[in-house]
């Protein structure tokens, strides 16, 4: 049997592929990346007008295709149910669908204005007045679960929300977002969590020329 891929792009800048890379290694299944050629003009044009055409990332696994971080997800779920990707009880579980499912079609401002860029480090970084609704909203969101389920994930054990939220945690680290200590701690765990120190070790090794990717892709 062919071993399973992975459509991803930029490590340092791409979220989507972020999540979907988080996913797969939380699933344990045995994938081989394969990256979109984001040197090539008209890949990085589609890139940039966020066509769907690109479906990044998208996975293909035993003979079937799918895209979409979320699809990714409930597709894992069901082919690898012991990976714990969605929480056992059902409350639970429905809250953690919820939260996945806000992040997944909302925030717009945050992604205009704090684009993903894992290898930068702002001292201070103004964003515009616009995004802070959706900064709060997020540190809402986490606390309330990191009160409620305990920690020290999400959902006390890595989830669906926990890969969906991860670029987040960069996003604030990168533009020196203040947070309050609960959910800084929570930010650092995401980033010592071993699949995300990967990708973070990787991203870091990708060349700097491509500024005009700092887009949510």
């Amino acid at each position: 049997m062919a071993k399973a891929t992975l459509t991803i792009s930029s490590k340092n800048y791409s979220s989507w592929s972020l999540r979907g890379w988080l996913l797969c290694k939380m699933a344990g299944i045995d994938f081989i990346e394969k990256p979109v050629n984001i040197d090539d003009p008209e890949t990085r044009q589609e890139l940039l007008l966020l066509s769907p055409s690109v479906r990044v990332p998208r996975l293909n696994h035993n003979g079937v295709d799918v895209w979409d971080t979320l699809a990714i997800a409930e597709y894992l779920n069901e082919v690898a149910p012991e990976a714990g990707l969605l929480p056992d009880d059902i409350k639970t579980r429905a809250h953690c669908r919820a939260i996945s499912g806000e992040i997944h079609s909302g925030f717009y401002n945050l992604r205009s204005a704090l684009p993903m860029n894992i290898k930068a480090r702002h001292k201070t970084f103004k964003f515009f007045s616009g995004a802070r609704p959706d900064v709060l909203r997020i540190k809402e969101i986490w606390s309330e679960c990191l009160e409620t389920y305990g920690g020290p994930f999400l959902f006390g054990e890595p989830t669906v929300a926990d890969a969906m939220y991860a670029p987040v945690c960069t996003r604030f680290r990168t533009y020196a977002v203040e947070l309050d200590p609960e959910i800084d701690a929570y930010c650092t765990r995401i980033y010592d969590w071993a699949p995300m120190a990967e990708w973070i070790a990787a991203a870091n090794e990708e060349p700097d020329e491509m500024v005009e990717l700092e887009v949510e892709f």
